[in-house]
C-alpha cells in the first residue's frame, strides 16, 4: 500500500518539496563557532587552549571575561617557554625540548608530554586524545545550538583567534605576569611558565613557584607558575 502512495503524484511532489526545505534549512541552520582542521597547527593550538579552560557549567568557571584571561595566559607560557628562558636556565629544563616551534613544546620529547592529552602518536603527527576531541566536540555542539551566538561560541571563537593570530603575527594582549618580581618573601623571573589545575596538592616542582590569588595566579580553574630568580 505504501509503494502505491508513493506513486500517487501529489504525494510525490509534496515528499520532493518537503525534502528539499530541510535540507536548505540544515544548510542554513547558522554556525555560530568553529574550530580549525584538529591536524593544523591553529586547529591544534586551539584545541589545547580550550580543552585548558574552564567552561559554564564547569568547576573553576567564573566568567567569560576570566575564561579568556586564562587562554591567554596559557598562550604566554607556552610563548615564554619559547622566547623568554630567563637567565640561569635552560629551555630544556623548562620547556622539556630545545624547539622554536610551539608544537613541539606543546607535545614534549621522548614520550615525555608537556600538555597532557596533546602528544604525538606513533606515527610522529599531533594529537589529542579521545577524550579532549569528545569535550570540544560537545562544546562545539553547545555553542551552535539556538538563534544566536553564547558565551560557548564566544569563548570556542576567542581561542581559534588567538590560534590564528599567535602563528601568523605573533601574540596578542598583554601578559599580566611579565612585571611579577616577588612572590612572598621569594624573588621571582616574572612571566609564568607553567599551569596546572588549581588544586592544593598539584605542583610542577624544583624552581616553580605558585602565583598566589591576589596577584592573579588563579584563572579558569588553573594555577599559574612562575620560576625563582636565582634556581635552586
Amino acid at each position: 500500500m505504501l509503494r502505491h502512495l508513493l506513486q500517487m503524484p501529489s504525494l510525490k511532489l509534496a515528499l520532493t518539496l518537503s525534502i528539499a526545505l530541510f535540507a536548505r534549512l540544515a544548510q542554513a541552520a547558522p554556525s555560530f563557532a568553529e574550530l580549525d582542521r584538529r591536524d593544523s597547527p591553529s586547529g591544534y593550538l586551539a584545541r589545547l587552549l580550550v580543552n585548558e579552560t574552564a567552561f559554564p557549567g564547569e568547576r573553576g568557571f567564573l566568567s567569560e571575561a576570566d575564561s579568556k584571561g586564562s587562554m591567554l595566559a596559557v598562550l604566554w607560557v607556552l610563548h615564554a617557554r619559547i622566547q623568554h628562558i630567563p637567565q640561569g636556565y635552560r629551555q630544556v629544563q623548562i620547556a622539556g625540548v630545545r624547539s622554536s616551534n610551539i608544537i613541539d613544546v606543546i607535545t614534549g620529547a621522548g614520550g615525555k608530554r608537556q600538555c597532557e592529552g596533546f602528544y604525538l602518536n606513533a606515527a610522529g603527527k599531533f594529537v589529542a586524545a579521545p577524550r579532549v576531541e569528545e569535550r570540544i566536540d560537545n562544546l562545539l555542539s553547545i555553542a551552535n545550538r539556538g538563534d544566536k551566538p553564547g558565551r560557548f561560541a564566544g569563548l570556542l571563537n576567542y581561542a581559534q583567534g588567538l590560534s590564528r593570530a599567535y602563528l601568523k603575527e605573533g601574540i596578542e594582549g598583554a601578559d599580566r605576569f611579565a612585571g611579577l618580581k616577588r612572590v612572598g618573601k621569594t624573588e621571582v623571573t616574572g612571566r609564568a611558565y607553567s599551569w596546572m589545575t588549581d588544586v592544593g596538592s598539584y605542583h610542577p616542582g624544583g624552581n616553580f613557584v605558585a602565583i598566589p590569588s591576589p596577584q592573579d595566579g588563579s584563572l579558569a580553574g588553573n594555577r599559574f607558575f612562575t620560576l625563582r630568580k636565582v634556581p635552586k
